[in-house]
């Protein structure tokens, strides 16, 4: 059984998804490959992850930096939890690019190259959005491309954040 809870934000209805210990997802509503992950028998049920969740949640949207994270459960393929690994390590303010975590990779894989296309598969496909903020990966020269939430809401939270799309790598 997964179990749900309701967040109110400036940018709109965010649901969260638990497996009960930890937290497994974080959409804002209607965000592409929202419903399939709520596809499952669920209920809402108030738990210590999703009061731990909307702390961060009403630290985030107050400007600050939550400092911690909640107990979060990433479960996919290999390459797709070590893109949403390199997301985990982007700085609060700042970004990268797809081809930054596609050669970040590539190196740490002891591969000539990693595909940034495929990384782009795996940040749209990332069931934690904010937490694991794949809002902080733009394109090349800092350029604002895909976001399952929408590029306004990309935006939004760049600017929330005070990143001038510095690059997290220089």
């Amino acid at each position: 059984m997964d179990y749900t809870c309701h967040y109110d934000s400036p940018l709109g209805g965010i649901t969260l998804l638990s497996d009960g210990e930890a937290l497994t997802g974080l959409w804002f509503d209607g965000q592409k490959h929202f419903p399939a992950a709520l596809g499952y028998e669920h209920t809402e049920k108030p738990l210590p992850v999703f009061e731990e969740a909307v702390k961060w949640l009403d630290l985030y949207f107050s400007g600050k930096d939550p400092g911690f994270t909640p107990k979060l459960s990433l479960r996919s393929t290999p390459f797709r939890e070590a893109v949403w690994e390199t997301l985990q390590s982007i700085p609060y303010g700042k970004t990268m690019t797809y081809g930054e975590i596609a050669a970040r990779l590539a190196a740490e894989r002891g591969f000539a190259k990693t595909s940034a296309r495929a990384v782009g598969g795996a940040v749209g496909h990332n069931p934690i959005s904010l937490i694991v903020p794949c809002h902080r990966v733009v394109g090349v020269g800092g350029r604002l491309t895909g976001y399952a939430g929408g590029v306004e809401k990309k935006r939004f939270l760049l600017s929330l954040e005070g990143a001038k799309n510095a690059s997290c790598s220089k």
